[in-house]
């Protein structure tokens, strides 16, 4: 059983900034891919920034240059500082784990339950 935990969400004034934190735990071997994504009332879960085990990055146009993605392996947790935040960031985040390995061996993907971000104008 592998779990995702979401932490550092909360209520920012615009052009503050925030920091999540999500922290992968269960009999884990290695996780492919970390990632945030959003979802706002009324709209799609969308990709905000995701990171791969060899570091690479991938940002969506929306956050590039102000928000920034990072991974502990050791830890298997991965982070996001956004900075600059607009009133358009509020949406509740959510983490995402692709192909994670576990002992016994499985292979799959996960979500943790999702912190909510209120940026207010």
């Amino acid at each position: 059983q592998v779990q995702l935990a979401e932490s550092g969400g909360g209520l920012v004034q615009a052009g503050g900034s925030l920091r999540l934190s999500c922290a992968a735990s269960g009999r884990i071997f290695s996780i492919n891919e970390m990632g945030w994504y959003r979802q706002a009332p009324g709209k799609q879960r969308e990709l905000v920034a995701d990171i791969n085990s060899g570091n690479k990055t991938n940002y969506a146009d929306s956050v590039k240059g102000r928000f920034t993605i990072s991974r502990d392996n050791a830890k298997n947790t991965v982070y996001l500082q956004m900075n600059s935040l607009k009133p358009e960031d509020t949406a509740v985040y959510y983490c995402g784990a692709r192909g994670v390995r576990t002992i016994p061996f499985s292979l799959g993907d996960y979500w943790g339950q999702g912190t909510q971000v209120t940026v207010s104008s």
